[in-house]
């Protein structure tokens, strides 16, 4: 496949993100507030966090379910607009560029994949319209031929048939159901695509099988993925950077070897402990302790400390920032400190 031009400008990541927040009103109504006397509540999904993705690279975005992952999902794809903070797609403005007349150019080149293929799919449709429709959208071809051409292409592309063209949705199983839902994202021939947990809803041997072609797909056409997941076993697979995230922030970001061969946040250690190893069958394994707090009120300071074996005063008041420490990018006054 020819890269066009404008790829070839190799001197920054291709996707950057910095400082990203979004911030949900969750109050109850006007005059509940006021009956009640209760003030507005402000939930903070994601609360800066930065990162940067290189061209044909993944990174993979890890944490226990609530920590905000599925909204920097959005963030990135122009569902949701940032509270703060932005986003540069190829050296541009992502965010100006989704509110701007170039748009659909810009969502040409970012496409998502959705969690549940049960859900993401129009179930009145046939597949051919389903896989065409961004075609159509982005008048990419008229020919009515050339589209049912191109349709089975893509469909052959993720291991279906063209015979699958005139079916619909129920007709598949999940793993079956996701492949049609990358052929859609890959239709437009986008660059970098976001995978929300794509895996998650599929039987363990389905899942490898996705993944495989997802990872083929990056080798031959040269995608970048952000991949978010709560399973480590497919992050090992997938990802060549790795972010853990824990109410809504970030608190280590290394590249896949040096974080599962040398875990060094707290979190990330109790996370990879909770792991079942083959060759530890006899050891006690270490459940992820206590529960996450509620992100309305999250604790001050850093907001794993009660959970955390090595939180002392400064933890309980002083909220760590991400830095480079050896390597690699971690908030953390422990580490910072060796107390570890």
């Amino acid at each position: 496949m020819s890269v066009p031009e404008s790829q070839h400008n190799n001197t920054q990541a291709l996707v950057i993100a910095r400082d990203l927040a979004k911030t949900f009103d969750v109050s109850a109504s006007w005059l509940s507030r006021v009956i009640e006397r209760k003030p507005r509540q402000l939930l903070k999904a994601v609360d800066g966090v930065s990162f940067e993705i290189e061209r044909g690279k993944t990174l993979a975005l890890v944490g226990e379910s609530g920590c905000g992952k599925s909204t920097v999902a959005r963030l990135l794809v122009g569902l949701y607009e940032p509270t703060r903070g932005g986003l540069t797609f190829d050296g541009q403005d992502a965010h100006a560029a989704f509110k701007s007349s170039d748009a659909k150019a810009m969502r040409k080149r970012i496409q998502m994949i959705f969690q549940d293929p049960y859900a993401s799919l129009n179930p009145r449709w046939t597949v051919e319209a389903i896989v065409g429709e961004p075609l159509h959208e982005h008048g990419l071809i008229k020919d009515e031929q050339e589209l049912k051409d191109r349709v089975a292409e893509l469909l052959k592309s993720v291991g279906l048939s063209a015979l699958d063209m005139v079916k619909y949705p129920h007709q598949f199983s999940g793993g079956q159901r996701q492949r049609i839902s990358i052929a859609r994202a890959l239709a437009t021939a986008p660059e970098f695509l976001v995978c929300d947990e794509p895996t998650s809803a599929l039987d363990v041997s389905v899942q490898a099988q996705v993944l495989n072609i997802m990872k083929d797909l990056q080798r031959e056409r040269g995608l970048t993925y952000l991949f978010i997941s709560h399973n480590l076993a497919v992050v090992r697979h997938v990802s060549d950077k790795v972010g853990v995230m824990y109410l809504g922030q970030l608190v280590e970001l290394a590249d896949k070897h040096t974080l599962f061969d040398n875990p060094q946040h707290p979190y990330t250690r109790m996370l990879l402990d909770a792991i079942p190893k083959m060759k530890d069958t006899g050891r006690a394994r270490t459940p992820v302790q206590g529960e996450v707090p509620n992100p309305l009120n999250p604790p001050p300071g850093c907001s794993f400390n009660p959970r955390c074996p090595l939180a002392n005063a400064r933890c309980k008041t002083e909220r760590p920032v991400l830095k480079d420490l050896n390597g690699i990018k971690i908030a953390c006054h422990a580490v910072e400190e060796g107390r570890h």
